[in-house]
């Protein structure tokens, strides 16, 4: 759903002229306000956010969960359940992959929005499966309004796809890509564990080996009406289970309990949320959570989101051991994942349509 904006005159209404994107927005002289199809009307419905009182968040020590020691890993295993399953959200901490490597992927991502228009652009287009993407905002047939960030997205796996400037930056990425699929794979253990499963359930009901990995860098620039404009609007991940980093600038906002939280992120640490396949897979035991992301006026955020998701091929539905165990019936219909995300990448609403309802 997303595609490239076009603006004549940056301070007015967008006319079909020339491609610019929102980090050339703000860099053009004279920008005071917004163009008018970047404001993002707010649902009435949806309170803004607040800050969560110390401790809100569920904290969940990686080293805990691959430690020898049983007692340990069953604690840990029970808190991932409750995290996923109370909040669909948590911050893994003491994970294993080095600060350093987080600290040179983040610049990685910084160097290559701050490449020449025209080598960025290179990666430009509309095609959502072509293996590098490079845009910025939406597709106006889809949505009325424009988000407030440019983006790159690249298919890492089972196939690792990625730019070839700047120098290093894709050595720097697919070792971060790696590192992060396997700290997924190990959680996952985990989860399939608390549902009951053994631990490799997940990996192979969803083929993970063939597992479908994105990279998805978001650049929020710099905003100088920031309560008028959006980053991301509210929205749930395909996908099991997604990692987040971002450059020490909030502006990530989780849904729970019907309220808006901010989410501040310890250092070091890997933000951590549950997706529409997960929710699947566990009958709804499991919650796809609600988030988005806000922009500031005062500097530009940069987030890596790493999804990961099942084989494309895989068809997935509520997992039939689950519903005989607990004697439910599947509260969703079965879809094959490329399906999924063909439906979702093209905007339309897919997770409502294969809800199904409660009798």
């Amino acid at each position: 759903m997303d595609s490239e904006t076009f603006v004549e005159n940056p301070t007015e209404s967008p006319q079909v002229s020339k491609r610019v994107t929102v980090q050339a927005l703000v860099e053009s002289p004279g920008l005071a306000s917004i163009p008018s199809n970047y404001s993002y009307a707010s649902n009435p419905n949806e309170s803004a956010a607040s800050n969560p009182d110390e401790d809100t968040f569920p904290i969940i020590d990686f080293s805990l969960l691959t430690s020898a020691d049983p007692h340990q890993r069953s604690k840990i295993i029970q808190d991932l359940d409750r995290a996923c399953r109370e909040w669909g959200f948590f911050m893994l901490v003491n994970h294993g992959v080095s600060k350093s490597l987080m600290k040179e992927v983040l610049e990685g991502c910084n160097d290559f929005f701050n490449l020449p228009m025209e080598e960025k652009m290179e990666f430009e287009g509309k095609d959502i499966w072509k293996p590098i993407r490079f845009g910025t905002g939406v597709d106006v047939k889809v949505e009325k309004f424009f988000f407030w960030r440019d983006f790159l997205k690249c298919y890492v796996h089972p196939h690792f796809n990625f730019p070839n400037k700047p120098k290093g930056f894709s050595e720097v990425a697919q070792e971060y890509t790696k590192r992060s699929r396997e700290v997924i794979k190990e959680l996952l253990k985990g989860v399939s564990e608390s549902l009951g499963f053994e631990e490799s359930y997940i990996e192979k009901a969803m083929n993970l080996d063939s597992g479908l990995q994105i990279f998805a860098v978001n650049l929020y620039p710099v905003c100088p009406q920031p309560e008028t404009a959006m980053g991301i609007p509210a929205h749930t991940d395909h996908g099991l289970l997604t990692l987040l980093i971002e450059n020490d600038i909030g502006g990530l906002q989780i849904q729970h309990n019907g309220e808006w939280f901010n989410v501040h992120p310890l250092p070091n640490s890997f933000l951590v949320n549950t997706g529409d396949h997960l929710e699947i897979l566990s009958n709804g035991r499991y919650k796809s959570i609600k988030h988005r992301a806000v922009v500031n006026n005062k500097a530009t955020r940069i987030s890596i989101a790493s999804p990961l998701g099942p084989s494309l091929d895989t068809v997935v539905s509520p997992a039939p051991e689950l519903m005989e165990r607990e004697n439910r019936p599947a509260a969703y219909l079965p879809m094959k994942y490329k399906d999924y995300m063909d439906r979702q990448l093209e905007g339309k609403p897919v997770f409502d349509s294969v809800r199904l309802p409660v009798a």
